[in-house]
Formats: C-alpha cells, sequence, structure tokens
C-alpha cells in the first residue's frame, strides 16, 4: 500500500499559526486578568484617594458633622446593644468601628454607618437560634455572624455585583425612606413624653401604648424634648450652617446638670464604660456553628445590601454625588469583619444618622469616620458629663430628623404620576410600618423588580400609520391601513422574556387582517436581541412568507443587526430586507406591493405614494390571498427563454398593469392585466400553455388561481416573475401597445 505524502511545511506552518492565536489569546487573557486585579485592589486603596483629594476648607465642616453625629450615635449605641442582647460596651465598640471603617471604604460623602435597630434585632433573632443569650457562646455566635455578613458583602463588592442595586426603583426608596421616618417619630415619643411603653413595640402597640400612657407624661422630659426641637428649628430657619442638633443636646444637658433633672425623674443616658475595644476570640473553625449560621448570614447580609443601598441613594438624589454601590458593598464588608474581631457586632448603613449627618453639613467621608473618632473619645475622656444628656433631647432631635425624612414634595409627585410607582411606594410605606423592617425593604424591591420584568416582557407592539402630512409614522388605532402592508412599531427588546408577547400580539393582526401579506417592523426601540428574539423572527418570516408575503425592517441598530448577522439571520432573511427609513415605504409600494390591489381595490390611500392613484370604481372580483393549498408549475427564466425558440412556443401572458408592461416586458408577451382578466377568458386559447408573468409570482398565482377555475389547465408561473428574468439579463422590450384581443387571437 501506498503511503501517501504528508505536507509538513504546511502542518508546521498551522501549528505556528496557532501558536501564534494561544499566545495573543493567553496575552490578552493576561492583560484581562491583570486589569480585572488592579480593579479590585483599586477598591481597597479607597482611603489613600480620600486622603488624596481632601480639601482643608472641608476639615471644619466635617469636625463639626462628625462631633454632631457622635452626639446621637454614642447613647444609640448602647440602646441598640441591648437591643441585640449584647453588653452595652459592645454598642459603642461597633459605632465605632463600624463608623470609621466603613466611612474610609466607602464612596458615599454622608452615609453614616455603625450599630442600627435593624440590625440590632437581626443580631438576636439569628443568634437566638444558636446559642443562649447572656452566655460566652451567644458573644461568639454574634461575632462570627457579624464575620460571615462581612465576607458576603465584601466578596458582592470585588465581584461586581453592585448593579443589582440598579434594580432598587426610586418610588422604593422613597416609600422606604418616609416610613422609617414615621417609625423613628412614633418609637421616640415616649422618650420625648419621658413615659414608659413595652420595648420593642410595633407601630400600632406602639401608639395604642403612647395614647394609653399619655396622662404619665413627665413634665420635665416633655419641656427638654420640645425645647430641642424648638432650638433646632429656630437655627435651622437662621442658619442651616449652624449645629442645631448639638447645640440642642449641649443646652439640654447643661440644664440637667444646673437643676439636677436627673434627681427629678428626668432619664439621662448614665455614665459610659471606658478601655478600647479589645480582640475577639472567634471560633473560626467551627463548622457546625458555621453551617447553623449560614442561612441567617445570607438574609442578613443581603437584606443589608439592600438597605446600604437605599440609603445611600436617597441622600446622593438631594447631593447630586454619584455613588460606587460596589464601593460602598466593600465598605459594608470590611466594617463589619473589623467589628467582629473586636468585639463588635452587625453594622449597616443608617438612615437617621446619615441624615443628620447631611444636614450637619458633612462634606466627605471623613465627617462618619470622625464620629466613631469622637465616640472612642467621648467613651475614654468625657463619660462623666456625657452622662448629663436627656434622653428626651435625643428624642427631640430625632423627631426632627424623621420628619425631614418625609419627602411630601416627592410623595405628591408619585401620586399623581404614573399608577405603578405610586402603588410601590406606597405598599413600601405601609410595609415598612407594619412589618418588619427587612422585609419591607424586600417587598418593596420585589415589587419595583415585578414591574420591571412585565413591563419589559410585554412591550407595546402597535401597528403604526402616517399622520396627516405623510412625515411621520404615529399609532392611531382610529385611522384605517394598508390592505397590503402592516407597519409595526416594537418599543421594547427582543429577548426570551418578551418573545413571546411580541409573537401572539403581531400574529392576533394578522388574523384580524389576513389581507395584510407584507410585514414592515419599525426596530429604532429595540437595543437587544438574544436567540429567542432570532426565532420568532424566523417564525414571522416564514409565516408571512407561507401566505405569500414578506417581511422586511427598518431602523435596526448596529449592535442588534450585528446579532441577526452573527446568528445568520441576515443571510435568511436578505440583506435587501434591512431597509432605510425614508426610503422604505417608497420601495414596497413600488417594488413590492401589488399595484391592481392599490389601483383596483383599495379606496383608503394610507400612504403619500398613493394619492396619485385614481380611486376604484369597483372592486376585483378575485381573491386577494390565494391558499397555500394551490399549487402552480413553474418555469425559470432560460427555460421559458428556449421555449419560446421552438416552433410551437407557449403562450406569455403578462398580468400586470399597462405602465408596468410599457416600462419592459418579454418579447413575444401579450399583456392581460390581472385586473381586465375576466374579461378576455373567451379569447385566451385553452389549448395552448400559458405562462403567467407578473413582477413576481404573486399576481400570477391569483390570475392562475382565476383561470383554474374557469377551467384553464395548461398553466405555469415564471419563476421568480420579471425580477428573475430582468436579473437574469434576458432580452426585454420596451414601450409596445398592450395587448388588444382579437377575434383571431
Amino acid at each position: 500500500m501506498a503511503v501517501p505524502h504528508i505536507d509538513h511545511s504546511h502542518i508546521r506552518g498551522n501549528l505556528l499559526s496557532a501558536g501564534a492565536f494561544s499566545s495573543e489569546r493567553v496575552h490578552s487573557t493576561t492583560h484581562n486578568l491583570a486589569t480585572i486585579g488592579l480593579e479590585t485592589l483599586g477598591y481597597f486603596a479607597q482611603p489613600v484617594r480620600i486622603l488624596r483629594e481632601y480639601h482643608l476648607p472641608d476639615l471644619r465642616f466635617d469636625l463639626m458633622a462628625g462631633l454632631t453625629v457622635a452626639a446621637i450615635m454614642l447613647p444609640q449605641a448602647m440602646v441598640f446593644a441591648f437591643i441585640a442582647g449584647m453588653p452595652p460596651v459592645t454598642g459603642l465598640y461597633t459605632a465605632i468601628l463600624g463608623s470609621i471603617v466603613a466611612a474610609m471604604w466607602g464612596s458615599s460623602h454622608q452615609a453614616q454607618s455603625g450599630p442600627t435597630n435593624t440590625h440590632s434585632l437581626l443580631t438576636l433573632s439569628v443568634t437566638m437560634t444558636v446559642a443562649t443569650m447572656g452566655t460566652p457562646e451567644f458573644l461568639a455566635a454574634a461575632g462570627m455572624l457579624t464575620l460571615m455578613v462581612g465576607v458576603f458583602r465584601l466578596l458582592v463588592g470585588v465581584t461586581r455585583l453592585g448593579v443589582l442595586a440598579n434594580f432598587v426603583s426610586d418610588s422604593v426608596i422613597v416609600g422606604f425612606t418616609a416610613g422609617a421616618g414615621v417609625l423613628i417619630a412614633i418609637n421616640q415619643l415616649p422618650h420625648l413624653l419621658g413615659i414608659s411603653a413595652p420595648r420593642g413595640s410595633g407601630f400600632t402597640e406602639m401608639i395604642h401604648q403612647v395614647f394609653v400612657h399619655l396622662t404619665e407624661t413627665h413634665p420635665y422630659s416633655a419641656i427638654l424634648g420640645f425645647s430641642a426641637i424648638l432650638i433646632i428649628i429656630l437655627l435651622s430657619r437662621i442658619n442651616n450652617r449652624i449645629p442645631g442638633p448639638l447645640i440642642a443636646i449641649v443646652l439640654s444637658a447643661i440644664a440637667v446638670g444646673l437643676f439636677g433633672l436627673d434627681e427629678r425623674g428626668v432619664s439621662v443616658i448614665g455614665e459610659l464604660p471606658r478601655g478600647l475595644p479589645p480582640l475577639a476570640r472567634l471560633p473560626i473553625t467551627d463548622w457546625d456553628l458555621i453551617g447553623r449560621l449560614s442561612t441567617g448570614a445570607l438574609a442578613v447580609g443581603a437584606i443589608g445590601l439592600v438597605q446600604t443601598t437605599s440609603i445611600t441613594r436617597s441622600i446622593s438624589s438631594l447631593t447630586r454625588q454619584r455613588v460606587d454601590s460596589n464601593q460602598e458593598f466593600v465598605a459594608q464588608g470590611l466594617a463589619n469583619i473589623a467589628s467582629a474581631l473586636f468585639s463588635g457586632f452587625l453594622v449597616t448603613t443608617s438612615f437617621n444618622r446619615s441624615a443628620l449627618n447631611l444636614q450637619s453639613g458633612a462634606r466627605t467621608q471623613l465627617a462618619a469616620a470622625f464620629s466613631g473618632v469622637f465616640v472612642l473619645i467621648g467613651m475614654l475622656a468625657f463619660a462623666p458629663y456625657a452622662a448629663f444628656i436627656p434622653n428626651a433631647a435625643l428624642a427631640g432631635v430625632l423627631m426632627v430628623i424623621a420628619y425631614r425624612m418625609v419627602d411630601m414634595p416627592e410623595i405628591k409627585r408619585l401620586l399623581q404620576g404614573g399608577r405603578g410607582d405610586a402603588l410601590i411606594m406606597v405598599t413600601t410605606l405601609l410595609a415598612t410600618l407594619f412589618m418588619p423592617l427587612e422585609f419591607a425593604v424586600l417587598l418593596g424591591i420585589s415589587m419595583s423588580l415585578g414591574r420591571y420584568i412585565l413591563r419589559t416582557s410585554t412591550p407595546q407592539v402597535l401597528p403604526v400609520v402616517p399622520d396627516e402630512s405623510y412625515k411621520h409614522l404615529i399609532y392611531a388605532p382610529e385611522k384605517p391601513e394598508c390592505p397590503q402592508l402592516v407597519v409595526i412599531e416594537i418599543r421594547g427588546d427582543l429577548y426570551f422574556g418578551a418573545v413571546n408577547h411580541i409573537e401572539k400580539m403581531i400574529l392576533a393582526h394578522m388574523r384580524q387582517h389576513p389581507e395584510q401579506v407584507f410585514l414592515l417592523l419599525r426596530m429604532q426601540n429595540v437595543q437587544v436581541i438574544d436567540i429567542s428574539g432570532i426565532h420568532m423572527l424566523e417564525f414571522l418570516l416564514s409565516t408571512f412568507r407561507d401566505a405569500g408575503g414578506d417581511l422586511f425592517l427598518v431602523k435596526v441598530r448596529g449592535p442588534v443587526f450585528d446579532r441577526m448577522k452573527n446568528l445568520g439571520f441576515v443571510t435568511r432573511l436578505g440583506e435587501d430586507h434591512f431597509l432605510e427609513e425614508d426610503e422604505a415605504i417608497s420601495y414596497l409600494f413600488y417594488h413590492v406591493l401589488d399595484p391592481a390591489i392599490c389601483v383596483y381595490e383599495c379606496d383608503v390611500r394610507v400612504f403619500a405614494e398613493c394619492q396619485n392613484l385614481p380611486r376604484p370604481t369597483a372592486h376585483l372580483p378575485i381573491p386577494h390571498v390565494v391558499s397555500p393549498d394551490f399549487t402552480l408549475p413553474t418555469i425559470t427564466p432560460h427555460e421559458l427563454y428556449h421555449m419560446l425558440k421552438h416552433p410551437t412556443p407557449p403562450l406569455v401572458v403578462d398580468v400586470r398593469e399597462p405602465r408596468e408592461f410599457r416600462r419592459s416586458h418579454i418579447p413575444q408577451a401579450i399583456n392581460v392585466p390581472l385586473s381586465r382578466i375576466l374579461e378576455h377568458l373567451e379569447r385566451l386559447p385553452r389549448e395552448r400553455t400559458l405562462i403567467l408573468v407578473a413582477r413576481t409570482e404573486r399576481r400570477a398565482r391569483r390570475a392562475a388561481a382565476v383561470l383554474k377555475q374557469e377551467g384553464f389547465n395548461n398553466l405555469m408561473a415564471l419563476k421568480g416573475g420579471m425580477l428573475a428574468w430582468e436579473s437574469a439579463d434576458l432580452l426585454t422590450a420596451v414601450e409596445v401597445a398592450p395587448y388588444q384581443p382579437t377575434e383571431e387571437s
């Protein structure tokens, strides 16, 4: 057996080529990985950027805002620790570490993080499932929960999943912010009035308790609380830059100290514990504990990200600052990890303290960091003096903040705007009042996401017609449509979630107008198309071509066209079926539509091109559409060309209009327009083979259907019509009088 010769040089060339290609791919991949790595490291370099871009004139405002927030956060931290079932000092550790770390690695200039009411309750509820409150195991489990939540949020940030925050609509933020403001105000009423109420009461229960115990109002506490509110309001009207909350708190503390109001029943925050945050011993190798905490950690981590997104976006809507959600998630992750390592618990962004930070004039992230530093200083040095701060004054400050959180002008805009946004806003607000806060946020986001999916999966599919000036296509259901051509505008993307709706709407219109066998799709609003959209277009193409028509597209965007080309749809449809907007109707009118229908059957004259046509005097008694089951033999242009040279050639019957026939026709052809074919049935030879010719095959099939019913059996059609004949560069004749039948013919 002979051994075939192998061209080693060819193989070597291919290998070298493949090697070069592989080397190029490796280099490209390495470059991309390096870029991603640098971007990821960039998240951790945020403190460097903050300090490098800092302006010294902002220092005074940031220090004052930090001091103001610290005065609020210091007592809050101990209260939140009590809610979480943790020692009060752990709340201070959480406030110090959470504020500093989240601020230095965050992107929002005014967001302030630390312990919050919601996350304190979450700490308690999740940790109680694995340990008994008050035990060392409980503290260790709370630390592990915080560490796991921090790792989760950090991974979300570095993997750039912050884009998910874009699905939180502004209506959710407005509703959630307003609901949170109402909750803050209601929860501060007992402190403001100096009355007792069950800890952890809900919205309705708290209102009930306030009314029940209203007669027990402590007068000195109420005076301090309402005085604080009055001071803040008056100072804000004089100058917004005056730190009203801080001044109100200092004055109330002085009043308590001078008049001994703490001995007369005024509740104060008490002496503060001292000491730096100690390093915690976490059971990081207790896989059983980690497994039992994992579900709760995942839920808490996700809820915290949503809250952070809602708060930072709410603040940025006022400051017009562009916030990087991924950077915020990295900041929250690092803050929780730091809090867990130094004996704290869950950290997240605070609504009321962020609002206070903004109102107090914070310019940069250092304001929130300073608040943590001031809490540390207060804990170490000013504990005896801070003990005189009355809870009623703190409640008064929070009441003002809560009032400012309810954005009434924006709520009115949403109520007067679209029904969907208003429903989401109201539902979120009510859920915030009557449901656990985390479920309220998730409900609002779920509704927002559901509305987005519903809107994108049911885009508008509208048949459009020219306006009165014939310059623009508009949706006008009261106007008649062209009997042959339907122009449909798709106002949405052709992706898997929407194609069924779009296909259903187009087919429904087709069933209502079966004579409209030509479809022109306007796609200027289609930004995305996937394989499902391609399959839908292929189905429509087959459907309309089976009906004797065709499909054309106009205003297809570049990326969409490229996608169609890569998936083979451009080849299947034909590049000549992608039309220019300004020329589409004219092209279809002169080259695609049946002029016999335009002249003799149509009386609506939809397009500008129709206006010069004569009005029909009678409708043609021939079918608009031939049944798909009707079969008609065809002959190619070259076959017909050779048959015409035979001694007994077939008779070529051109069924186009006279003006078309005069422009160009096959030599030896006679012109019997489709509109007059019934007038000359007796004069057409039945014994000869009749080759029916039109511009395409459509009118030829219609003519054949009529002749078949009249007993003509030797019928054929020119395949592709005159377009195919001319494309084959075969001889044509021009300026010949149309056929006038005689007795001899």
